[in-house]
This record gives structure tokens, sequence and C-alpha cells, in this order.
């Protein structure tokens, strides 16, 4: 919802999340705790938090934080199990979402996670624009590699990789997980796919392939990222992930019944 300019009142994200824990997903992301002036939309996020209801849902909530004041709100709330940080390898996206350089931005990712420890949560670090980035900024498995080993250094175990604008390649998403599953085994390696509606089977193959077992999805694929460029990249289609992995004839354990009326929902909801 985040990239949606037109607010969307609290009362649909609060229907959409309700609905959307009826289906049986490992996590849910349901909000930010970010600048209201830089994205407006996620400004009610604590109101949603407060009256979305958990009864009867095995799913854990997670949200998105910039700094640090963003993970102490986060906290405060018991239902939220995963904080999620974007910490990019390009140092101009980096500061233009987080308004910090990669190397100051660490010293945040080590000033949440003790935050998180505190509370009892646990922190997923979004390496962006792991796959490339539209500024010209230097990229490579390498680059990727040595921001990868800091954190590592710092104890961080949920990695997801971030294709923020929709470039990785089926050679390249193959290489990253073949290569960095191998040399960081204690970390648990998620994918973050955008895509185009023609492009979203060999962002996911490759991955599952080489050892991903978490992938993040919005129905329809609606949305992207605000703060990445001016033309929005659409998220991976959970519904071409659930297509996926049943043709693959993984368990996903999800209630078809409840997916389709969740997808209702989002038609409902959501611009478009």
């Amino acid at each position: 919802m985040q990239g949606i300019h037109q607010f969307i009142p609290t009362a649909d994200k609060v229907r959409y999340i309700n609905a959307l824990l009826k289906v049986g997903f490992h996590t849910l992301d349901c909000g930010s705790f970010v600048s209201p002036r830089y994205i407006p939309q996620m400004q009610d996020t604590a109101k949603v938090l407060n009256e979305i209801d958990l009864t009867g849902s095995h799913s854990k909530l997670s949200v998105i934080v910039a700094n640090v004041r963003g993970a102490e709100e986060a906290c405060q709330h018991e239902n939220v199990t995963y904080l999620g940080f974007p910490f990019s390898i390009s140092e101009t996206f980096q500061l233009r979402n987080t308004n910090a350089t990669i190397e100051q931005s660490l010293h945040t990712v080590e000033a949440i996670k003790a935050t998180c420890e505190k509370a009892g949560k646990q922190l997923v670090v979004y390496l962006s624009m792991a796959f490339g980035n539209p500024y010209d900024d230097p990229w490579d498995i390498d680059v990727a590699g040595k921001w990868i080993d800091r954190l590592s250094e710092m104890d961080i175990r949920y990695v997801s990789l971030s294709d923020t604008i929709g470039v990785a390649t089926p050679e390249v998403i193959t290489y990253f997980f073949r290569d960095l599953t191998r040399h960081f085994p204690q970390m648990d390696f998620g994918a973050h796919f955008h895509t185009t509606p023609e492009t979203w089977r060999e962002k996911v193959e490759p991955a599952y392939k080489n050892g991903c077992n978490r992938f993040d999805g919005a129905i329809k694929g609606f949305g992207g990222c605000p703060m990445a460029k001016d033309d929005l990249v659409g998220n991976m289609p959970t519904e071409r992930l659930v297509e996926y992995f049943e043709e693959q004839g993984v368990a996903t354990g999800l209630n078809r019944e409840a997916f389709f009326e969740a997808m209702q929902i989002a038609l409902e909801v959501f611009p478009h």
C-alpha cells in the first residue's frame, strides 16, 4: 500500500489484513513505522495493529522501520513478531530511503537489533538493490557479499535479498542464492522480488531451486517501492507464488477459499 497516493481508510486496511489472516500465511507485512511526511499511507499503522484480529490465526505480523525511533514504536505492539529494516548496498538509495549512508545504517541495524532483542522481536534486514540499481552505484556479488559479511558479524539471522527495481536475471539469482547460502549457512535468506507480469517465474524458480524457502508476495502484484524511482515495478504476485509451489508439489497449507476472498477484497481496496 505504501506506494499508493490515495489514502486507504484504516477500516479497509484492517478488513483486508483480517481476511489475509484467515488464509494461513507464515507472516503478514502489515505496516510501517516511518515518517508520515515521506510515506503518508502508513501513518495509521499503530491504529491498524490495535484493530486487527489474530483470533484463530497462526500468522505472524511484520512491520517496516527506518530508524531506532520507529523500532521502539513497533516494539510496543505485542502482536508484532518481525521488524524489517531496508539496508541498501546502493549508497544513493540508502540516502534516499533512510537519509543515512550505508556505513551509518550499519550502526542503525545494530541499535535496532538491540531494541528487538530487548523486546523479544526478530529483525529482518532487507538487502535493497541487491540485484542492481538505477543510479550507476557499484554493484555485483562481491559488493553484496561484503555487506552481508558485515551483517553476519553482527549475528543477523534473517536477510531478504531484494530486487527493488525488478532487474534480477535467472543467472544472477542462481549465483546469489547458491553462493551466499554456502558462504553464510547460519543465515536464512529470503527473496523479495519485484517483477513485471511476464517475468515472475524466471525469478522464483532459480531462487527456489537454489535453496530459498522464504518468498514475499502481494496479491495481484499491487504496490512497489515508492522511494526507488519514478516508475513503480510491481511486487511478486502472491497468487503466482502459490501457483508455482503447487506445481512443485509443495504443501503450502493455505486455505484456498479464504485466499480467494482476500483477493476479492484486494480488488476493492486497491486502486487499479
